[in-house]
This record gives structure tokens, C-alpha cells and sequence, in this order.
């Protein structure tokens, strides 16, 4: 072999070397200090988009506008919100306004859960046509449990009973 080829050849496995090295200190630092978490509430009175001015509206005219994209049939005994009962986000409530919620570690999620047991896409939750509220576990890891029973497939829920994903524990309500 010539000295050309030796050379570069050793140049190419100084360069591996090096990159195996700053991808090992990548995975480190992440596995150290986790994915960067950022406050939705905050995001959302900074950005002003349609939504933040929907919320803007009294309380009286955002009920008649849910009566109206439901076709105004307003069920008595209907839940009204979603309610996290325990877990790091505990007392956070979502009003239920016929849109899919999901759930789960992903930024994008409607409820951002910090939980080790939650995966990234975990459930959704959402309407079906008789004003009915479904669960849905997404294919998580751990699963997503309704009232003590792990969810196989989309699933009514009863008002009040609790849907657990790892820590968190979520319930419908009036």
C-alpha cells in the first residue's frame, strides 16, 4: 500500500471515531436532560390565531356557537369538560367543544402529559355522531385504562369515570 492510501485511510477512521463520539455525547445529554418542554398556555396568548379569539368570546355566545356546530342539540347531562384528577397536571380542565383531544408526550397533543409511562401518541378522545364521548388508545406501550380496565378498542365513556394513562388520571364532567 502506498502512503497516500494508508494516510487517508486512517484520516476516514479518526473521522468515525469522532463521529461515533458526538452522536454517544447526543444520546447522553439527552437521556440527561430530557426533550425541551414548552408552556402551551403561554404559546397560545403569544400567537394570535382564530382559536385564541374564539376563546375570547362571552361565555353565553360560545355556548350558542357549540349548540350550532353540534346542530343544536344540546343534550341534558352531556359532559361539558375534561378534567385531569391526579397526576403533575392535576386540576387542569379542557372544555369539551366537539373537537378530538389527544393525549400524550407529543408537543402537539391537546394534553401534554410529563409522565415516563405516557407514550408520544398515547389516546384521543372525541365525539361520535350520538353526542357520545369515545377513548381510544393510540398503540401506546403501557396502555390506556378506563374504569380498571385496559382499552382494546374505542370505547364509550360514562361520565365520571376515570381514564388513566400512566400517572394521570382524566375524567368527563359536567
Amino acid at each position: 500500500m502506498s502512503e497516500l492510501t494508508l494516510t487517508v485511510m486512517r484520516l476516514g477512521f479518526l473521522a468515525v471515531l469522532w463521529l461515533f463520539v458526538i452522536v454517544a455525547v447526543q444520546v447522553i445529554r439527552s437521556d440527561l436532560f430530557g426533550t425541551r418542554v414548552t408552556q402551551r398556555g403561554t404559546a397560545r396568548r403569544a400567537a394570535p390565531d382564530r382559536s385564541h379569539q374564539r376563546q375570547a368570546a362571552p361565555p353565553q355566545q360560545r355556548q350558542q356557537q357549540r349548540q350550532q356546530q353540534s346542530g343544536g342539540r344540546g343534550r341534558r347531562g352531556a359532559p361539558t369538560k375534561l378534567v385531569v384528577t391526579e397526576g403533575s397536571l392535576t386540576g387542569t380542565t379542557v372544555a369539551l367543544q366537539g373537537q378530538t383531544i389527544t393525549l400524550g408526550r407529543a408537543h402537539d397533543s391537546t394534553i401534554v402529559l410529563d409522565d415516563d409511562y405516557a407514550s408520544s401518541r398515547h389516546a384521543r378522545i372525541y365525539p361520535d355522531r350520538d353526542g357520545q364521548w369515545i377513548v381510544e388508545d393510540l398503540g401506546s406501550t403501557n396502555g390506556t385504562y378506563l374504569d380498571r380496565t385496559r382499552l382494546t378498542a374505542p370505547t364509550p365513556i360514562p361520565l365520571g369515570a376515570p381514564i388513566r394513562i400512566g400517572k394521570t388520571v382524566i375524567e368527563l364532567r359536567k
